[in-house]
């Protein structure tokens, strides 16, 4: 399960979008996570899964990759369509006690769920194609366009570029935790809920043991090379836009537009969505 997790890792293809300035890359993919909430019927989340896949397939990077990271937000995606299915008023379709299955309902869970696909397989494009350096170049640079952030741009997005690039990692030393704990007779499977969570200790303890000394080790290494955070920080690799960025400026409205146009297409027959 924890290697199914690919938030935080880099996956070099040398792609069109590798290529892409890391602010650019940013900036869609707000933009794109934007869009994902303004989609109201079935057309506005076929040209978002299209354009999904067309970025995909030309950045290089294998979907079997991809739909690997979906994997670990199944849980998620499962319990927030049930909620949807149950507490959304509508048309009674089923009724168990209390509980009420709404034509509604449903149509919203399957909305939830194709979005946060959407949302989660957009945002992996993003890291996998983008490296750390370059990502908190790019995260710097935004922040800095925010008032009251820009003093504390350069420390921010060290921040959240550390926190994205230890995810794999903290996510590997758990799974190695678990399989030690469970050569030695651990039972993570069995009993109620109580008991799951007390036999969570053995596991917890080490991964924050292993957490801070890593963190420990990376403060001692930013030390002893000097770092001072960004003031009078120079670069060795500057961010500059290029031609490659206005087209893809180009690309990116012209699929807003698609959007908005197939948000307002009405439905060939009728269907809760619409």
């Amino acid at each position: 399960m924890f290697k199914d997790i690919t938030i935080g890792q880099y996956y070099p293809t040398g792609s069109v979008i590798h290529r892409l300035d890391p602010r650019t890359k940013i900036l869609f993919t707000l933009g794109y996570i934007v869009l994902l909430f303004f989609v109201q019927n079935l057309w506005g989340y076929l040209a978002a899964a299209v354009f999904i896949t067309v970025v995909i397939l030309i950045s290089k990077i294998p979907f079997s990759y991809v739909l690997r990271g979906l994997r670990g937000i199944i849980f998620i995606i499962c319990f927030t369509m049930i909620l949807n299915v149950f507490m959304t008023p509508g048309t009674a379709i089923a009724k168990f006690g209390i509980l009420t299955i709404t034509k509604e309902g449903i149509a919203v869970s399957i909305y939830m769920a194709v979005r946060l696909i959407l949302l989660v397989a957009g945002t992996s494009v993003m890291t996998l194609a983008t490296t750390p350096m370059d990502l908190t170049d790019g995260m710097e640079y935004g922040l800095r366009l925010i008032p009251g952030l820009k003093r504390f741009a350069h420390e921010l997005s060290m921040m959240m570029s550390i926190a994205l690039r230890f995810i794999p990692t903290l996510m590997e030393e758990t799974d190695k935790i678990i399989k030690a704990q469970k050569a030695r007779g651990a039972d993570f499977e069995t009993g109620n809920l109580i008991s799951r969570a007390k036999a969570l200790v053995p596991i917890m303890v080490p991964l924050f043991v292993s957490a801070f000394r890593r963190a420990d080790e990376l403060a001692t290494a930013m030390e002893a090379r000097c770092y001072r955070g960004g003031e009078n920080r120079t670069r060795m690799k500057v961010l500059k836009m290029t031609k490659l960025d206005a087209w893809a400026l180009v690309v990116f409205v012209l699929f807003t537009a698609v959007i908005i146009a197939a948000n307002k297409l009405p439905l060939p027959l009728p269907f809760p969505f619409n």
